[in-house]
């Protein structure tokens, strides 16, 4: 069982809560906000065919059906199997294809082998879905004013869970779509969003102690937490990010040859993996074109640059003389309004290991694997991305992934620290 007490504790994607609702009206506001978020998944989806939704193009990435399921096995485990009275689950072995990596909830199928299940297909994956919404309006329906109240923030992590994976749809999508040779789009209207560029080159942070993580009484993952006093500076942070203009210098400069520039495990990755360019980039007759949502399109110059590894951005920041900034530089900087585009293009390396805040312990229960056991190996990344639904994202938000994993929407801003 999940210790709910340990959960944030705000629905920040319903509507605000009025001290004096009804229990009536608390069903509502938790279903409105149930359904806004299950029906963005479904339009999501919407686009693919249902060999679409089969395809794994590799182990990093999963099905768009298996995230539909796998979101709604979240709902089905931990709200209503552990709080609905007598609710029995759909099937009895979507539990062990469905899990994920909650080894408290039992064993799963293996990750790299969610593209061998042919089984159920992308209908009867949106027939669980609608089985597990019906059942989720219910139980809201008839639950008591105590306990809704108890399970909100248990609701909130499911709304905020789910919306993770519909940016993953669309990441994992365009990887698969990337590997035909006949490129395809999923979403011809797609335009890639535009950047600003405005004010000084570059924000000076003096040296100082500032408060970093979560402090306000909204959602929050607990790797947000907690919040704790952090010297920062003096630095000088980009304002804006680095573009692929930039990036095409860079390549023009032979820097993805030259060792020098390379961390050993980075010059190694390139090597192995043959990079000459950032992810979803292609040279055609001379000229070099990116995969996107909207299928191939000439890159972009004054666009942010994408689908970079933490090895190429800290590779070209060196390139360039500088730095990556470190994850509390960037969160001072951007709680001060400084960063163009922090939100909504690309979300940002940082030169930070993810690992736990001072004092940081995980919750109780299952619940408790979301975030706390990924705490190695890792890197932090700031902001959000084009992916990213549009009020999935704040100033303490720690996204994190390896260093060789580009096929998210990742890019950079830079660091100097030559005052």
């Amino acid at each position: 069982m999940t210790n709910l007490a340990a959960l944030p504790n705000t629905l920040a994607t319903a509507p605000a809560r009025n001290p004096s609702e009804s229990r009536h009206q608390l069903s509502e506001r938790l279903l409105a906000a149930y359904r806004t978020v299950r029906d963005e998944t479904e339009r999501r989806a919407a686009p693919l065919s249902a060999e679409d939704q089969l395809v794994q193009s590799m182990p990093d990435a999963s099905p768009t059906k298996w995230h539909r399921a796998h979101v709604t096995w979240f709902w089905e485990q931990f709200l209503l199997g552990q709080h609905c009275p007598g609710y029995t689950p759909y099937h009895p072995d979507y539990a062990y294809i469905f899990n994920s990596y909650y080894v408290s909830a039992g064993p799963r199928h293996a990750r790299a082998q969610r593209g061998h299940l042919t089984r159920p297909g992308a209908d009867e994956v949106t027939a669980y879905r609608q089985h597990v919404d019906a059942a989720v309006a219910k139980f809201f329906s008839e639950t008591d004013e105590t306990t809704l109240k108890s399970l909100e923030p248990l609701i909130e992590v499911g709304l905020n869970h789910e919306q993770q994976h519909q940016e993953l749809m669309l990441t994992d999508i365009l990887h698969a779509f990337a590997q035909n040779p006949i490129p395809p789009a999923y979403d011809p209207e797609w335009r890639f969003p535009k950047s600003t560029r405005s004010g000084d080159e570059w924000v000076k942070l003096t040296e100082g102690i500032h408060t970093i993580g979560h402090t306000a009484d909204t959602f929050h993952f607990d790797n947000e937490k907690p919040a704790h006093r952090a010297l920062v500076g003096p630095v000088k942070l980009a304002r804006n990010l680095v573009t692929n203009g930039e990036w095409l210098a860079f390549m023009k400069d032979g820097g993805y040859a030259k060792a020098e520039l390379w961390l050993m495990d980075g010059f190694a990755a390139a090597t192995n993996e043959e990079w000459q360019a950032p992810g979803h980039w292609r040279n055609i007759d001379g000229r070099w074109k990116i995969m996107t949502l909207r299928g191939l399109q000439d890159v972009d110059p004054s666009a942010p640059v994408s689908h970079v590894s933490y090895y190429e951005a800290d590779a070209f920041a060196r390139w360039s003389s500088k730095h990556l900034p470190t994850e509390t530089e960037w969160e001072v900087a951007a709680r001060a309004g400084h960063l163009n585009d922090a939100f909504g293009i690309v979300w940002q390396w940082t030169r930070s290991s993810y690992s736990p805040y001072p004092g940081y312990r995980a919750i109780e229960g299952a619940l408790g694997e979301y975030n706390g056991k990924f705490m190695v190996n890792q890197l932090v990344l700031r902001g959000s991305s084009l992916a990213t639904p549009s009020d999935h994202s704040r100033i303490s938000y720690r996204n994190f992934f390896y260093p060789h994993h580009r096929w998210q929407f990742t890019g950079l801003r830079l660091a100097d620290y030559s005052l």
